[in-house]
């Protein structure tokens, strides 16, 4: 049996047909929906790419891995999915992005040599690399991982200083001047490179390639895409495929300026936030975002395909889902960040082929479900224990056979805003810089340090306009989700390196083998079924 992980990167859940959008039409993905389980209440743990995805990795919530942000280090010594699946005889390789900061000082004081293979795997998040590409490969970056893209356009005549950003990043207008995808008023124009050699194309077919290779052994591969994330620039004919006219109405309103929360009033005043909400600036980039996501329709099309006609749908998991998804000027808010819907909330569709699959298949669960339970759920399907004291998710083996089990009733997201212009607009230090988010199924509440909550009822205000957490006549909503925020808080998540089983062993034993603690006298120690070595028999006082 073996895993195919594909995640899409900054893909909004209500931008695909199979979940209830009219806008658009994604066929392939409402195909694999209608093979699977459509899990319609599922949540990333932080709604930006790298802490999200270094959830996704371990298992783990930001608070307990700590890579809280983009470019944080993941810690030397975290536990990866990787690690786990090695243990099983099972091999974790990545085809895409990971958004991956290694922690080369932690690497420097332990003496581990990161071209080793094991500082290989520390480094790339527990993976092995077949390709390693996050986009955004500007030539400015400090750590751009595109060399194999970049070498697969020049193998095809595309060249340059920096292929990635001259081809895929480049808009041709209609005089043949080239401008840059940087630049939002581009986005409609379509990209220099042609389709047939677009990252998301490129990345389809070396995923492809990868389990072309595979013989019997078990494998997980991870296929991440890096679009629809931006620069919002798409080959033809999917930069003119859709026009403002078909986007779905902006999901906004001046209420939400009524006693607006202070961190909200700074966040909104970002430059990112005023410019999405300018419909200049969203008729322009919208219809562009939805190009990339029925660009990625038809190559997972292509990729879905591959695995009918191989006959890998009969042994492979297929698992879709996003890092986070889009604000795209809902909440007047621009790129992603907070805890709104269309942030937290991720597309999750999971394919089993096992028969106990069978009586789900097509179905559209309302449990609350977070990435971080996919690594437990891969563990589970290759056979493997579960492991609590590690492993923060649990396992969706029993959603997906559609088995009663005690699930949880509340998840929770995290958000590390030190880096954020607001932070320092509300005068915030950078240590207290946090959010926590604590949804119920109806009930949204996010603590925010030094400022009042904010609170949102999902069953009476479903777009999230009317924030209550200033309201007092939802102070016992607030009391009641602020416990539940607080009890989650204190739960042990360090104690990675003891099972409960080990725990309950020593508990069991009482003190080590040989150390025997506050005995009156040898009759005290015989009580408890111990006594001394006869070297060390030695009588008390009496």
């Amino acid at each position: 049996m073996n895993v195919l992980w594909i995640m899409a990167d900054q893909l909004r859940f209500d931008y695909l047909s199979c979940y209830g959008a009219k806008h658009i039409d994604t066929p392939n993905l409402d195909w694999l929906a209608g093979q699977g389980v459509r899990f319609n209440r599922a949540y990333v743990q932080s709604p930006i790419c790298g802490p999200s995805r270094m959830s996704a990795y371990t298992g783990r919530y930001p608070r307990s891995h700590g890579a809280t942000w983009n470019g944080f280090p993941l810690p030397v010594g975290e536990i990866t999915l990787g690690d786990h699946l090695r243990e099983l005889g099972v091999s974790c390789s990545l085809v895409g992005k990971t958004h991956m900061t290694a922690d080369k000082d932690g690497m420097s004081r332990l003496g581990i040599d990161p071209s080793s293979p094991i500082g290989a795997r520390v480094a790339e998040c527990g993976f092995d690399v077949v390709i390693r590409d996050d986009g955004t490969n500007h030539s400015d970056s400090t750590s751009r991982h595109a060399e194999d893209y970049d070498a697969y356009l020049r193998a095809y005549g595309m060249d340059g200083d920096n292929p990635w950003e001259e081809w895929a990043n480049t808009g041709v207008a209609p005089d043949g001047s080239l401008r840059s995808g940087w630049y939002l008023e581009n986005a409609p124009l379509p990209a220099r490179v042609p389709k047939e050699h677009s990252e998301t194309a490129w990345l389809t077919t070396r995923g492809i390639e990868f389990i072309e290779r595979q013989g019997d052994d078990p494998w997980l591969c991870h296929l991440s895409y890096i679009k629809p994330h931006w620069p919002y620039l798409v080959p033809a004919p999917y930069n003119d495929m859709y026009a403002a006219a078909d986007l779905p109405p902006v999901n906004r309103s001046d209420v939400e300026h009524v006693d607006e929360h202070p961190l909200m009033a700074a966040w909104r005043q970002t430059r990112m936030c005023r410019s999405f909400s300018r419909p200049e600036v969203r008729d322009v980039v919208g219809p562009v975002y939805m190009g990339l996501i029925k660009e990625l329709d038809d190559q997972l099309g292509r990729l879905f395909a591959f695995l009918r006609d191989s006959g890998r749908m009969e042994d492979t998991m297929v698992v879709f889902c996003s890092d986070h998804g889009d604000n795209m000027g809902d909440h007047w808010l621009g790129e992603k960040d907070l805890f709104y819907d269309c942030s937290a909330r991720m597309p999750l569709i999971v394919y089993d082929p096992r028969k106990s699959a069978d009586t789900t298949r097509g179905s559209a669960p309302e449990d609350l479900v977070e990435m971080i339970d996919l690594v437990p759920t891969f563990i589970d399907f290759f056979g493997g224990a579960q492991k609590p004291h590690q492993i923060e998710g649990r396992s969706l083996a029993p959603l997906l056979a559609g088995e009663s089990t005690d699930w949880r009733d509340y998840c929770v997201s995290e958000y590390d805003y030190a880096t954020r212009d607001a932070r320092r607009m509300v005068g915030v230090d950078q240590s207290q810089a946090k959010l926590t988010m604590i949804f119920d199924g109806r009930w949204k509440y996010t603590h925010v340090e030094h400022f009042r909550p904010m609170l949102f009822d999902l069953e009476t205000d479903p777009n999230e306009l009317t924030d209550l957490g200033g309201n007092p006549d939802y102070a016992d909503q607030i009391t009641r989700l602020s416990d539940l925020h607080f009890d989650w808080a204190r739960k042990h998540h360090n104690r990675v390196t003891r099972s409960a089983d080990q725990v309950e062993a020593m508990t069991d034993g009482k003190e080590p083998p040989g150390i025997f603690i506050a005995y009156k006298d040898a009759d005290e120690l015989a009580a408890d079924g111990l006594s001394l070595t006869p070297k060390r028999q030695l009588r008390s006082a009496n």
